[in-house]
């Protein structure tokens, strides 16, 4: 049996493709429980949220020849980087399903605070209090390095995290309101996006 050289290429452009049906599921179906009523909404977070989607759309509509390098590179550190868009694209899987299961009925695509909001502070919400978002951009990070030109997924992720930081404050302008002091040293202890290494 011999090994293709595009082999991990294309296993990578699968698994990124059946990471974005897992997405899809839990944006279609993760809020089946939600609230459905809001105590307060921030539209603004509507820019944000357009802002992430164009970053995705740059990745898709900027694609390189499938299968093929994201730069002139060895097989070796193609296989790498393969080898890290899956990673990377199940690693966000699962933490954007963790981070849905946490919020529960809080689970929202806008920001908002329900009657009877709780502050979530675990699971991954203990490890950045974004993990969504950080998942949303884990996808993205995948996508291009599994299918785009290298300098499309560079202006994506500039208009993703320029819509991100929209959404984040806008969220948590939200969440300051309702939980002041409680919301501030959750805020001390945990990061908004990428998280501590040490």
């Amino acid at each position: 049996m011999t090994f293709r050289p595009h082999a991990l290429a294309e296993f990578a452009v699968f698994i990124v493709a059946a990471c974005w049906l897992g997405f899809g599921m839990i944006l279609a179906f993760g809020n089946r429980g939600a609230a459905k009523a809001s105590r307060k909404r921030d539209a603004i977070s509507h820019l944000g949220f357009f802002l992430q989607c164009c970053g995705y759309a740059i990745c898709f509509i900027f694609h390189r020849t499938y299968f093929s390098s994201l730069i002139p590179m060895s097989k070796v550190m193609e296989g790498t980087i393969s080898a890290v868009a899956i990673t990377i694209a199940l690693a966000s899987e699962w933490f954007c399903f963790a981070a849905a299961r946490a919020l529960g009925r809080q689970w929202s695509l806008v920001a908002r605070v329900i009657e009877g909001h709780d502050l979530i502070d675990r699971g991954p919400y203990a490890v950045v209090r974004n993990p969504i978002y950080l998942a949303m951009f884990g996808m993205l990070v995948a996508t291009g390095l599994a299918v785009s030109r290298w300098h499309a997924l560079l202006v994506a992720i500039v208009v993703f995290l320029a819509g991100n930081s929209i959404r984040i404050q806008s969220e948590e302008r939200l969440l300051r309101e309702a939980f002041g002091v409680q919301f501030d040293d959750y805020a001390r202890r945990v990061p908004a996006f990428f998280p501590r290494l040490l």
